[in-house]
């Protein structure tokens, strides 16, 4: 929701992690629009730094409050090595969840994070102002002449210049 001051890609290059003035570390997938990690703590401040470890599997963070945390890449990976049960049971699990992705209810779960009070505000805030802009946009085109307000996307908005 507010400025992020400090991105770091992780080696594989598949991923990249934020560290933002709202408090949270957020790790996203180089292809997706949402987080697919959000961390926080209750008393931790600003994030001025972040840092993948050379294997992926860790992020590191330094905040305002002069202190380090080392969070997990994947929050549901276990840190110890797996037993030949367990890991049968974990393909098992991400296959099921694989499948029934498209299900609304399982769909809503695996995209669902915990967010301190202050950023959920903000973003329903945000949310309340781009559905007003859009309702704008829409009475615009209208009663206009066709054509004259082209449809743009949101993310094509937000583009300011194209480097080749």
């Amino acid at each position: 929701m507010s400025a992020v001051l400090d991105v770091d890609f992780s080696p594989t290059g598949r991923e990249f992690v934020t560290g933002s003035y709202d408090r949270t570390v957020r790790i996203f997938d180089h292809d997706q629009g949402r987080s697919r990690e959000v961390y926080h703590g209750k008393r931790m401040q600003r994030i001025w730094s972040v840092l993948f470890s050379a294997d992926a599997r860790w992020v590191m963070s330094a905040s305002d409050d002069f202190n380090i945390r080392l969070w997990k890449a994947r929050a549901s990976d276990a840190i110890k090595p797996l037993l030949p049960r367990e890991k049968k049971n974990k393909e098992y699990n991400e296959k099921l969840k694989e499948r029934f992705k498209d299900i609304p209810e399982v769909k809503r779960i695996a995209r669902h994070r915990h967010l301190p009070k202050a950023v959920l505000k903000a973003s329903k805030l945000k949310g309340i102002i781009k559905q007003s802009k859009k309702r704008k946009e829409d009475n615009v085109r209208a009663h206009s002449k066709k054509g004259a307000v082209p449809h743009v996307a949101d993310r094509k908005k937000s583009i300011v210049a194209e480097v080749k």
